[in-house]
């Protein structure tokens, strides 16, 4: 059995820019960090050829191209697992709600389901390969970070360029100034789960027909990259205007991106005390990031359980995906060698 653990993201500034309708015509560039929230991804031989898959559904199906949750499918063809084998996936959050779920699905099944081969692969080249499963062959309407966010964990800046390179860059702070980075943000989920797909879908067309939309991904861009220089002189002070900021470009780029139950939220935590606060994800519903003083944590708290918002704990996670068990009925995984196969891709 081989079990893969694979962290959800918060994306701070840049979100949208790593979508090709906008990076192909310029740069884009997303700050992100890890969180301990995560999806679990089991991969065991069965003991007959069938192909079993567990999630909300249950699946068992004697050929490949019978299976209907399609990132599974789509990850086994890729691997070139094809029969005898069970997959079963455990979400600490739902789907749907911001955090970057499908993509730390796609990641983590195919760092098991490589693992299951004996092949290992480098966290950049996991993440291409992910992005191939979800944007190239599923045609699914969404930008990169997700993938190599949940694929090399920690706190990074993203740059995307228009000849599809992903230049992935480590933030580095000490385990204090990451203390300090994680008691001045909240994450309070609304409710609200949607389909990002089509808030994206309508993003993607505006990008590209509506000089404006362009415009508010430039300022989105730029935030990125000032918050990247700001963590790097260790100031945290500007991420609630950070937060505000994109958030206000965001809104700008399709009508899906909020509603109004979002925006009494948003007030709301405002008027508690926090010096910023964004939907994340496409928008739309899912999870609002609230950044404050420590002094305001517990105010904040309190009138967003007055809105109907439950919070959700988190810590900073510095690891990308990673195998958390791996053994065989009977024998301990330190006692069976495995052949390994590295593969290493260009960023």
């Amino acid at each position: 059995m081989i079990i893969s653990r694979t962290p959800f993201r918060m994306s701070l500034a840049g979100g949208g820019s790593d979508i090709p309708e906008y990076y192909r015509h310029g740069q884009g560039a997303v700050v992100a960090m890890s969180i301990s929230l995560y999806m679990y991804v089991t991969v065991n031989p069965r003991f007959d050829d069938t192909i079993r898959v567990a999630y909300t559904k249950l699946e068992i199906v004697d050929r490949l191209d019978d299976v209907r949750h399609d990132l599974v499918r789509e990850s086994l063809r890729m691997v070139g697992v094809t029969r005898g084998v069970e997959i079963t996936t455990i979400a600490d959050v739902p789907g749907g709600t911001g955090l970057g779920s499908s993509s730390s699905l796609t990641v983590g099944l195919l760092t098991a389901l490589y693992a299951y081969r004996g092949v290992r692969l480098s966290a950049v080249e996991l993440a291409r390969r992910a992005c191939e499963v979800e944007i190239d062959i599923l045609k699914r309407p969404i930008g990169k970070q997700d993938q190599y966010m949940a694929a090399c964990g920690g706190l990074r800046e993203l740059t995307f360029h228009p000849d599809e390179r992903v230049d992935v860059r480590a933030i580095r702070l000490t385990a204090a100034d990451r203390a300090r980075l994680v008691r001045s943000l909240l994450l309070f989920y609304t409710g609200i789960e949607r389909d990002s797909a089509a808030v994206l879908a309508e993003v993607r067309q505006a990008i590209a027909t509506v000089p404006a939309q362009r415009e508010a991904l430039d300022s989105m861009t730029s935030l990125a990259h000032d918050l990247a220089t700001q963590f790097g002189r260790r100031d945290f002070s500007t991420v609630g205007d950070v937060l505000n900021r994109g958030w206000a470009a965001k809104r700008r780029l399709g009508a899906k991106v909020t509603n109004g139950r979002l925006d009494a939220v948003y007030q709301a935590a405002l008027d508690a005390g926090a010096s910023g606060a964004k939907i994340l994800g496409a928008g739309g519903g899912g999870f609002l990031l609230v950044a404050c003083e420590p002094g305001r944590r517990q105010a904040i708290g309190v009138a967003m359980a007055q809105m109907g918002l439950r919070q959700v704990v988190f810590d900073f996670e510095p690891a990308g995906s990673t195998i958390v068990f791996s053994g065989r009925r009977g024998v301990p995984a330190t006692l069976r060698p495995a052949p390994r196969e590295r593969v290493a891709g260009p960023r």
